[in-house]
């Protein structure tokens, strides 16, 4: 036998309890390792979803209150045409805060969506593993 050679694999028949053990540990700490691989890029997926949508919601937030701001002294001066000053200004500062209150719900209904980042297809694979495990044993 040279030393490059590898040594000739035995049938599961052939094997003695150890080796067979020894074969189960090493099979299940590879899947561990892959289930636990597979939770952590699902993690990074939601986490970036959650990131994503607080950004647009901070960004939306931000263009509301400016673009809020242009409009109301727009609004205010046109509504100040048919109404007292005072009036128009609490029309149009009614109706911006109703605006941007819907806005922000969007926003959260966002986050919300993709909380808590938990790695559903990771956690649902090592149960299907577990009870494959636990059903072979069984029989």
């Amino acid at each position: 036998m040279t030393a490059t050679a590898q040594p000739r694999m035995r049938e599961p028949a052939e094997r003695s309890v150890g080796e067979l053990v020894d074969v189960a540990t090493i099979q299940m700490s590879r899947l561990i390792r892959d289930e636990m691989r597979l939770a952590r890029l699902e993690m990074q997926e939601k986490s970036s979803a959650a990131v994503k949508g607080a950004g647009a919601a901070g960004i939306g937030g931000l263009l509301v209150f400016y673009g809020g701001a242009a409009l109301m002294v727009a609004a205010v001066l046109a509504v100040a045409i048919v109404l007292p000053g005072w009036a128009a200004a609490l029309v149009v500062g009614a109706v911006l805060i109703v605006a941007g209150a819907a806005l922000t719900m969007v926003g959260k209904k966002t986050i919300t969506a993709n909380s808590p980042p938990v790695p559903e297809d990771a956690v649902a694979g090592a149960r299907a593993d577990i009870d494959a495990v636990t059903h072979r044993r069984q029989q």
